[in-house]
């Protein structure tokens, strides 16, 4: 039975689903490292949420650590180099708290356009200080969305309820979503120079820290207002605090900061600025939800290898990983065989899929044949690490899917190519669910796969089979 600590708090949700999916569960919060560093080689799986910092040091201490789970969307406190490396899944639960998220800064915007929080401090304190708050509407202004993913998209989709135009940068952002969506796509200086509040959700990496730099904020339209209810780091605080008080910007609503806890920022105590302690996911609901989310998406993957929502491999359905089960298995089996088969440094492995394969979940079944070819040098190897292995070994990687073209409904075909040769082998699954190859190096065969096989290559001449026979 596979067995999962749970070391940060999070709903009783998450304890009941892994029991009653048959997975054994701890729940042990507030450990430090040197504890979880103890006690971590006896799980298969972690669930955190960001109290704990899964590192390099705690993973290598993992030695049966299958999956990390993180309840809710940022994955900054985990080493997903380390936990890739040593070929542990590391998945999140990217939607359990995007409404919640998305509705905390919409909020954000109403609290900045109208300061609420300062005037009901005020009036709670005795005073009746109308006059000062002279405020402006939401209706008809222009909102920036930096990053329209999963949660700027629900931001946008309320704003427009509010009857605001739409702006959205993200350079992954087509056309045709934002069409959908109702927004128009900009660049980051357009979108700056006429983005009456600009709102922020992408995710902290080296491309969009500091995003909102000095540089940028003394680009935007004067009077704007800017939320950041995604992570810490996107804007430069100090910057920020400057632009606040010469009134380039005029008011700021955060929820998160480049420091946390934030006992300290040149935010605090300005009067034209709302902070909240990072609270974007802290619903009721979301908490549930992420809870749900993580303890079924880990159990999944311990029950069944279906994998959701993985940072650092494709994802596969538990229908997927039912009906390609054979197929994985039969990828593992060719990686492996021509891998044994090939002595030089190999420089690409060129991997076809005909027919009823090629329609399947293709990137999964990379990963299967790359991690069996990758095994013979590095026995530790799986389907999360080996494309990480190949990439720093600097192979080529190329897939071709075509429809039907033989007698088999289906075969996967892998190529390795090297300075001296190219060395290929084909497969096939039979109505039995049983591997097959079909071909070793251009020449037709059917042999079933098996725990131990032997392959030689010989002169075509009489007595070869009885001296092998005598050898064996």
């Amino acid at each position: 039975m596979p067995k999962v600590l749970i070391s940060d708090k999070m709903s009783n949700a998450a304890m009941e689903v892994f029991k009653a999916r048959g997975v054994d569960v701890d729940v042990i919060t507030g450990l430090s490292k040197d504890e979880i560093i103890k006690i971590i080689p006896e799980y298969d799986g972690l669930a955190v949420r960001s109290s704990t910092r899964p590192d390099a040091e705690i993973i290598a201490a993992a030695k049966n650590l299958k999956v990390i789970g993180r309840a809710g969307i940022g994955v900054d406190n985990i080493d997903i180099k380390a936990a890739t490396d040593r070929g542990i899944v590391v998945m999140n639960t990217p939607f359990g708290n995007a409404v919640t998220t998305a509705e905390h800064a919409i909020a954000m915007l109403f609290a900045a356009a109208r300061q609420i929080p300062s005037a009901s401090a005020r009036t709670q304190n005795g005073e009746w200080p109308k006059s000062d708050f002279k405020g402006v509407e939401l209706f008809n202004k222009t909102l920036g969305i930096i990053g329209c993913g999963n949660i700027g998209a629900l931001v946008a989709e309320r704003a427009l309820g509010l009857k605001m135009k739409v702006i959205a940068y993200d350079p992954y952002l087509t056309e045709e979503r934002a069409v959908k969506l109702g927004v128009t796509k900009v660049e980051l200086d357009e979108l700056l120079a006429n983005a009456d509040f600009i709102t922020l959700h992408v995710p902290f990496t080296d491309q969009t820290a500091n995003i909102l730099s000095a540089e940028n904020i003394a680009k935007t339209k004067k009077g704007v207002r800017i939320v950041n209810c995604a992570r810490g780091g996107l804007v430069d605080e100090a910057a920020l605090a400057e632009a606040l008080k010469s009134g380039q910007v005029a008011g700021a609503a955060f929820d998160v900061f480049a420091v946390e806890p934030a006992t300290d920022s040149p935010l605090f105590n300005l009067p034209n600025v709302v902070v909240t302690p990072h609270l974007g996911a802290a619903t009721t609901e979301a908490q549930e939800n992420v809870a749900l989310q993580v303890a079924d998406q880990m159990s999944d993957y311990l029950l069944t290898g279906a994998v959701s929502n993985a940072l650092n491999m494709p994802s596969v359905t538990a229908e997927e990983a039912q009906i390609m089960g054979p197929w994985l298995k039969l990828s593992g089996h060719l990686g492996a065989f021509i891998g044994q088969l090939t002595d030089e440094p190999i420089k690409a492995i060129n991997i076809l899929y005909d027919g009823v394969v090629s329609e399947m979940n293709l990137d999964a079944l990379n990963c299967g044949v790359i991690a069996g070819i990758m095994k013979r040098a590095n026995p530790d190897v799986n389907m999360v690490s080996a494309p990480v292995v190949a990439r720093e070994k600097g192979i080529q990687i190329s897939t071709t899917n075509q429809d039907k073209s033989g007698a088999f409904e289906g075969y996967v075909k892998v190529t390795v190519v090297t300075d001296k040769r190219e060395r290929s082998i084909a497969g096939t699954v039979f109505s039995d669910g049983k591997p097959r190859f079909i071909q070793i190096k251009g020449i037709q065969i059917d042999a079933e796969v098996g725990r131990h096989m032997l392959y030689t290559t010989n002169e075509d001449v009489p007595g070869i089979i009885g001296a092998l026979g005598q050898t064996m």
